[in-house]
């Protein structure tokens, strides 16, 4: 199964429409693909906490549905791109957060891998470059400083999904999202996750979403790959 997340910046005016050649690209190479929405900045409700309970309660409806569609949730990649990036990397680690974290899993599905397609973790450090108009303190309710708790909750840099596989593919000629997805990788590796960058070489933020473009193999290779290690 790839359950996908995807990105837009946490804004509302960005749904999952784009990534829909992307997901019938997946399908017709064996996947069960689930792609999950959620209330947004900018939506009614969205924001703090809301968009990361819609994100939890959209992954752990694998669950629900696996029988009906013989789901094989021992195998199921979190797959997600950009600001989605964040929450494949959040869902993956989720199990660890405390039980008074409104955003708490309670049963959530386990991943065998993530695989995060130029990520947007670190939400301090966007909030500090003010990305997408101060997009993070939209998301969060406020600033790190108001709330750090909710960022500790809430971002991956700061939980560990253990030995789950993780890989984080970054485009070369991404040049706004690129370094915040280096960060996280550094952070991961420090800490000892099981983490690794692969470099698309043809691939600027978008081109590894298109399964028309050259960077399209790579992504199948890797997501096969990371289902049968």
């Amino acid at each position: 199964v790839v359950l996908f997340i995807h990105g837009g910046c946490w804004r509302a005016k960005f749904g999952l429409a784009y990534a829909d050649e992307l997901m019938a690209a997946f399908t017709r190479s064996g996947f069960a693909t689930w792609s999950i929405e959620y209330r947004r900045v900018g939506d009614d409700g969205g924001g703090w906490p809301n968009t990361f309970i819609d994100v939890a309660k959209g992954a752990d409806h694998l669950a629900v549905i696996a029988p009906a569609h013989n789901l094989d949730l021992e195998r199921v990649l979190a797959v997600g791109h950009s600001a989605g990036g964040h929450f494949a990397l959040w869902l993956s680690a989720r199990a660890n957060l405390p039980a008074e974290a409104p955003i708490a899993a309670h049963s959530p599905v386990r991943f065998k891998a993530v695989l995060a397609l130029a990520p947007a973790p670190d939400l301090m450090h966007l909030h500090e470059k003010k990305v997408c108009g101060h997009i993070i303190d939209k998301l969060m309710g406020g600033s790190p400083d108001e709330y750090p708790q909710r960022y500790k909750w809430a971002d991956p840099v700061h939980l560990s999904p253990g030995g789950t596989s993780q890989v984080l593919v970054i485009g070369t000629y991404d040049e706004a999202w690129a370094p915040v997805g280096m960060r996280y990788f550094e952070t991961a590796k420090a800490r000892g996750d099981n983490v690794r960058v692969i470099e698309a070489v043809e691939s600027g933020h978008f081109e590894m979403v298109d399964p028309d473009s050259s960077t399209w193999p790579l992504i199948l290779d890797v997501a096969n790959a990371l289902l049968v290690e």
